[in-house]
């Protein structure tokens, strides 16, 4: 549930077999950051990308070339695809014909109305939906020069004007996104928006930079709206190997309480009284279990002070000290495990719990 108890009610689409809004779980989005028309490797990247958890993938077609190997993919793998389009229409046409999912568009920027009449009409005849993407930096010069500049505000009027469009031809499968790269804006954004409709809410905080930045600031507005209760399905923006945009998205609902995903693993910061090469013991583990998708809890900790504790209160745990550790199972003490065997100890118990 929201930190706050109560998730805004959104009407229900579907991407693929994935359902979006209502009272369905959080969805995970991330985007391939292959060359499209590179077919096999976009494949490897999706399948990596599935086997991470994520649910839906979004895929740039920025030529014709890249929507014929769009339906070449889209016939290859099982995951919901939404095929990104920016500036021609007929490219979106191209990626319904080869069985998009979903669309990703900015209809300020797809062409001439005629333009987008005629992409909805398709996706009407397809059931399938669109997203109206609204970037701050993407934003009319009309709408920059009446708001100021890229405020919250002119975000949400430019998303409006894009839904009374696609309302006005009869068109409702509609999710809507606001990003921006400023972690404040973002919020303030989707806030006012989500007062507005009830159509469901891609959230992101677009460009959000590298691995620790992008995190903290996709943690943070991201968590903080979902803590809300407002979204519906998400993408972590990183300059990073996308599978680890699953992995934050991954963490991100974990610690909100939404959906989980592979072990959580709890360790200390460490400090003098470490005795122990905890580092190194907790990236092996980390690395070995990556594969797991059932959820238990993990401690690794490095001292007697808190480690004894927190590996109790953990399913499988760790207290490490002189060259050794106590195994701790369910609360139990289980055996002393020399240091150079912790590692190979842990995983096996962590791989029995989980029934691999």
């Amino acid at each position: 549930m929201p930190l706050n108890g109560k998730r805004k009610k959104t009407r229900r689409i579907h991407i693929g077999d994935v359902p979006i809004g209502g009272d369905a779980p959080i969805a995970v989005q991330s985007m391939t950051n292959t060359d499209t028309r590179d077919v096999s490797s976009t494949i490897r990247q999706i399948e990596r990308l599935s086997a991470a958890g994520c649910d839906i993938v979004r895929l740039a077609i920025p030529d014709e070339e890249a929507a014929t190997s769009f339906r070449e993919i889209k016939r290859k793998v099982k995951t919901p695809l939404i095929a990104d389009i920016h500036f021609d229409h007929r490219l979106a046409l191209a990626a319904l014909k080869a069985g998009a999912d979903g669309l990703r568009i900015n209809p300020g920027n797809i062409g001439s109305r005629r333009a987008v009449e005629t992409v909805v009409h398709a996706a009407i005849e397809r059931e399938v939906p669109l997203r109206i993407g609204v970037n701050s930096g993407s934003l009319h010069r009309e709408v920059l020069s009446r708001y100021g500049g890229p405020t919250p505000e002119a975000m949400v009027a430019s998303a409006m004007e894009h839904v009374r469009l696609l309302e006005s031809l009869h068109f409702e499968l509609i999710k809507i996104s606001l990003k921006s790269s400023s972690v404040k804006n973002t919020i303030k954004a989707y806030e006012l928006l989500s007062q507005e409709v009830d159509y469901p809410l891609h959230l992101g905080v677009t460009e959000a930079g590298t691995l620790i930045s992008g995190t903290v600031k996709s943690a943070i507005g991201i968590g903080y709206l979902l803590g809300q209760g407002i979204g519906d399905t998400f993408r972590v923006s990183l300059t990073r190997d996308p599978v680890e945009e699953v992995r934050v998205a991954y963490e991100i609902l974990r610690c909100l309480g939404l959906r989980s995903r592979g072990p959580e693993i709890i360790s200390c910061p460490t400090c003098g009284r470490c005795e122990i090469d905890l580092f190194s013991l907790v990236e092996e583990v980390e690395r070995s279990i990556s594969d797991i998708t059932a959820s238990p809890k993990v401690a690794i900790m490095g001292c007697v002070v808190n480690g004894p504790g927190e590996a109790k209160e953990a399913d499988v745990g760790v207290a490490g000290g002189r060259g050794q550790g106590i195994l701790f199972r369910k609360g139990e003490v289980v055996r002393k495990v020399p240091e150079d065997q912790l590692a190979k100890v842990l995983i096996r118990e962590i791989r029995d719990l989980a029934g691999h």
